[in-house]
């Protein structure tokens, strides 16, 4: 019974959700309906990974005869080669470039001193004290950087940074 469903569904639902990781990967690359196909894409790809065990299991002396024959080797040592050649700059800095840009943003953003952050925003500095103010900072010296305004007030930083940029 398990083997006659592996064997006549593993293949199909490896295709179907195969096709689905595509299609939504090709979607988040080109940043068309990121918030539809995000999610899709992160979980179906989670749960491609039961059919393709499957799939492994029910071809495995085929698999192996072609791990004897060496043609194995060479193609998953290509896709090591390739999955290593973005994750590791992702992983790596070297002389403080590399990692998430957006991060690298928001930590600018929070060890800025409070006083450059008005131009950068392009606001008055009456402004900034209005947003800070609906957070409940009050009286913060500009001198001071958005982090250790956050901290000194207890407030968590990500949410006193939020409020200064986007001040809905």
């Amino acid at each position: 019974m398990f083997r006659d469903l592996v064997n006549r569904y593993a293949t199909p639902f490896v295709t179907g959700l195969f096709v689905i990781s595509f299609v939504s990967g090709l979607s988040l690359f080109f940043h068309v309906g990121t918030a539809a196909f995000r999610g899709m894409h992160e979980w179906l790809s989670l749960v491609l990974a039961v059919p393709f065990v499957l799939h492994v299991w029910k071809n495995w002396l085929p698999l192996m005869s072609y791990l004897k024959r060496g043609w194995l080797v060479w193609p998953l040592g290509v896709c090591l080669v390739a999955g290593l050649a973005f994750a590791v700059p992702g992983m790596v800095e070297v002389g403080g470039i590399g990692g998430n840009p957006q991060m690298a943003m928001y930590r600018a953003m929070g060890d800025a001193r409070i006083a450059d952050l008005a131009p950068v925003l392009k606001v008055t500095p009456e402004e900034l004290d209005r947003r800070l103010a609906r957070v409940g900072l009050t009286g913060v010296d500009h001198a001071t950087s958005l982090a250790a305004a956050a901290k000194a007030a207890g407030m968590e930083e990500r949410h006193v940074i939020f409020s200064v940029i986007l001040p809905h």
